[in-house]
């Protein structure tokens, strides 16, 4: 076990690299592997935070950059931290806002100290340190704080990836020293290095050598293969501390889960289940279902009729499709709804798998099951 002040680490069972664990934080207890809904904003779109709960989740992820520039960090503080702003009791991981700085924002320059740019919502200019990063998330009252990185998208030149990771790595020590001593809670350095198995393997080596409470591996599911993404994990989980928690970020589709889970992640997040509710696109035990299709104008089955999501057992295809068709937002909510559903029960069937130890056998049956697809229209 790996533990400070209120914060403790445990892996309570292996099948192969396969870990079925638990994190315990004072806001609650996080069982992994784990996956958190996005409520980027301070809202998972589409529900209700009861909801999200219910489903099985033990922690959501909120972003930095977002919450920064609307409601605004300071304001945030005054109103009392997200976790009172948003009626999310349990923990919250914010990630750096790093990510979104390059992907969304204008007219940004990048130097040693930070990154300066413009607001992709109303132009206005900031700045954003690894000091300023810790200190938003701070403010933010966040449970796991991410360090600010350089995520480069791929493919890119091999000197643009050790650049920017070599750059992530000096901004992690500031992080470090910016985040200090905090009991009750954790930030977690991001190993970066694009497809390139050598520079993953420097970033991790160096983070390690940090001892910090955890580690994530960012910069994939960025536009290459998943071989390549699941490559680099072979090349970096066994470099990370076996007592600490790892994070895969923005990761991904459940076969993507799966395989990852099975070389040693051990949480993740994704807007996949929400974006793709939000556009008629329902993940099933069947596999994905896309109400959108006129084959369904008059199937009153439900999306599965052994849930226990009343959005995926007590809804018609029919009428899904009706609501999809229409832009009814009642259809976007039950979609989001029976996504998050599948998501986590997905992950309770990972953990419960790896405590049998017959996760190998539940992957086959999971990836059996998304291979024989939907059955026909009655």
């Amino acid at each position: 076990m790996q533990s400070t002040p209120s914060f403790a680490f445990d892996v309570l069972a292996r099948d192969g690299a396969a870990r079925r664990g638990r994190i315990v934080m004072p806001r609650g207890e996080i069982r992994t592997p784990a996956f958190m809904p996005v409520g980027t904003g301070g809202t998972v779109k589409g529900m209700y935070m009861d909801q999200v709960r219910d489903l099985g989740a033990d922690i959501i992820l909120g972003n930095t950059y977002h919450l920064m520039l609307r409601p605004g960090a300071e304001r945030m503080a005054r109103l009392g931290g997200l976790h009172e702003f948003a009626r999310w009791p349990g923990p919250i991981l914010t990630d750096s806002g790093g990510f979104q700085v390059m992907s969304l924002s204008s007219l940004r320059k990048l130097s040693e100290s930070g990154v300066t740019f413009q607001s992709h919502i109303d132009g206005s200019k900031h700045e954003m340190t690894p000091e300023r990063s810790i200190e938003i998330q701070g403010l933010l009252d966040s449970d796991i704080q991410m360090q600010l990185d350089e995520c480069v998208a791929l493919p890119a030149s091999a000197a643009e990836i050790e650049r920017a990771m070599e750059l992530s790595l000096r901004w992690a020590e500031r992080c470090k020293r910016a985040f200090g001593d905090q009991p009750g809670k954790a930030m977690f350095g991001i190993v970066q290095g694009g497809d390139n198995a050598g520079l993953r393997e420097r970033s991790a080596r160096v983070l390690s050598d940090l001892d910090l409470k955890g580690y994530a591996v960012g910069g994939l599911a960025v536009g290459e293969p998943q071989q390549v993404m699941l490559d680099m994990l072979a090349v970096t989980c066994p470099l990370l501390p076996e007592e600490k928690p790892r994070y895969l970020m923005g990761v991904g589709t459940p076969d993507d889960l799966l395989k990852s889970v099975a070389k040693g992640i051990d949480m993740f997040d994704c807007v996949m289940p929400t974006r793709a509710g939000r556009h008629g696109l329902a993940y099933t035990r069947h596999g994905k279902i896309n109400l959108k299709n006129a084959r369904h104008a008059e199937d009153h089955r439900p999306l599965d009729a052994d849930s226990a999501c009343p959005a995926t057992r007590d809804y018609s295809r029919a009428y899904l499709h009706h609501l999809v068709r229409s832009n009814e937002m009642l259809g976007m909510m039950l979609l989001t709804w029976n996504n998050l559903a599948y998501y986590q029960d997905l992950m309770a069937g990972t953990r419960a798998a790896i405590e049998a130890g017959r996760f190998a056998d539940f992957t086959a049956e999971m990836q059996a099951g998304w291979a024989r697809g939907d059955l026909p229209p009655l």
